[in-house]
């Protein structure tokens, strides 16, 4: 089954939207990385299938290309671990909701716990302006993020916190700066 889910990188000082696409189909059992990926998003694989399987979560016997695109653009850091892994879930259909309207950024550790992410403002400004109305990032980062108003923000502590046993993406508490915050949110 094809899904789709939405990221976003930094170039320069803006964000850009990245498209993670994924294909499980039969055939040899393996995960191919392709669109022009560093060598931090191709290790992704092995922190992929561990925090998967540490969040209880069996892979079946299946073949996964996972697609960056657009591929002109360089994929560089651990940022797409996350919204690759939350892909991988959706085309096995243990993501059922849409995730349309949705940018996920976040590193995964091998035990599935999520680590900060470089880059959250420039993305979530990026997200907000170009129609997304929800951001999931690592909870470190969850304040950053929150600076953009009109924008709701997910913390996300690990891969486990996605799964509910209706298979929803869980619904936390949206991240707010709050009134002693020390930096101007961005309009």
């Amino acid at each position: 089954m094809l899904a789709t889910v939405y990221s976003a990188t930094v170039e320069g000082i803006h964000g850009r939207k990245i498209d993670i696409e994924v294909d499980a189909t039969q055939g040899l059992p393996g995960m191919t990385i392709v669109g022009l990926p560093d060598t931090a998003v191709s290790e992704a694989r092995e922190r992929m299938r561990l925090a998967l399987r540490n969040a209880e979560v069996e892979l079946p016997n299946k073949r996964f290309v996972l697609n960056l695109a657009p591929a002109e653009v360089r994929k560089i850091g651990t940022s797409f671990d996350l919204p690759m892994a939350v892909a991988i879930l959706q085309s096995l259909g243990s993501i059922e909701v849409s995730l349309e309207h949705r940018i996920i950024v976040g590193e995964l550790a091998l035990d599935g716990t999520v680590r900060a992410a470089h880059g959250i403002l420039p993305i979530a400004a990026f997200a907000k302006n170009n129609g997304f109305t929800e951001i999931y990032v690592p909870a470190e980062n969850a304040q950053e993020a929150s600076l953009v108003h009109d924008i709701t923000v997910y913390p996300v502590s690990s891969l486990s916190r996605w799964m509910r046993p209706s298979s929803e993406p869980v619904q936390t508490v949206p991240a707010s700066c709050g009134e002693g915050a020390m930096v101007k949110s961005v309009a």
